[in-house]
């Protein structure tokens, strides 16, 4: 693994078609983690409590990326434990998926917000913010190696595609970012929470709707079972990250 300082570790040539297997690839994900927690590129991790990085297996289904951990997610450590990670559950138990074919993470490793009285308030993160945390995103990618993306918001868009999305206007279609893999951009589960209660049932089945162009991914692969075999015995044919 390449050498880090300031808490940058590099996606850059270091990791880059490395040939690595599961069993490698699950251990510098947690060596990835650890580093996160000392990035001090941008000012929000020093206000946060922890870095969350992301969690789930390695060569998933789909690999969700969302904007940033919220409150509870600071807290937790964990991606998507939050209200818009329980109405994200909630989706994806309604169209059969199986959480257990998911990494989710986020573009941005910390918790960015302002005080309100007590309460620790979301602040959508800068595009600075972003770009300064897109190398730990990116290296995730080059781990997991996941069959598709999806891409949850303006925040995740723009860093996954490398240029603003027009979200509203795209959502519910697959994109293909600057290396080639497919990413589906929808809505944040938090806009629903945050959108009018008259229209929440009928947002919701827009947001299922755009879910569901990746529905095909999780049908039943040839050679799954025997994928799956070498992956829990940890000898897995190398595969390349990146």
């Amino acid at each position: 693994m390449p050498e880090h300082g300031g808490g940058r570790l590099s996606s850059q040539g270091g990791m880059r078609g490395r040939r690595i297997s599961v069993r490698d690839a699950q251990a510098e994900l947690r060596t990835l983690s650890r580093a996160t927690d000392a990035c001090r590129e941008c000012p929000i991790g020093q206000y946060a409590t922890q870095s969350v990085f992301g969690e789930g297996p390695v060569r998933p289904v789909l690999m969700v990326v969302g904007e940033q951990p919220g409150d509870k997610e600071d807290l937790a450590g964990r991606p998507f434990v939050g209200p818009a990670g329980r109405l994200f559950d909630r989706a994806v138990a309604q169209l059969g998926w199986s959480r257990e074919k998911l990494y989710v993470t986020n573009a941005v490793k910390h918790f960015k917000y302002e005080w309100r009285g007590k309460r620790r308030m979301h602040k959508t993160p800068g595009q600075r913010e972003a770009e300064a945390c897109h190398h730990w995103l990116e290296s995730e990618l080059e781990l997991v190696r996941p069959h598709a993306i999806v891409a949850l918001g303006a925040v995740a868009a723009r860093s996954l595609l490398g240029h603003p999305v027009a979200v509203t206007r795209l959502r519910g279609q697959w994109l293909e970012d600057p290396a080639g893999r497919r990413v589906l951009v929808t809505l944040h589960p938090s806009a629903l929470l945050r959108g009018d209660p008259a229209q929440r049932e009928s947002a919701w089945e827009a947001w299922i709707s755009d879910l569901s162009a990746a529905a095909p991914l999780f049908a039943p692969r040839k050679n799954e079972k025997k994928e799956k075999a070498r992956e829990k015995s940890g000898h897995d044919e190398p595969a390349y990250a990146g």
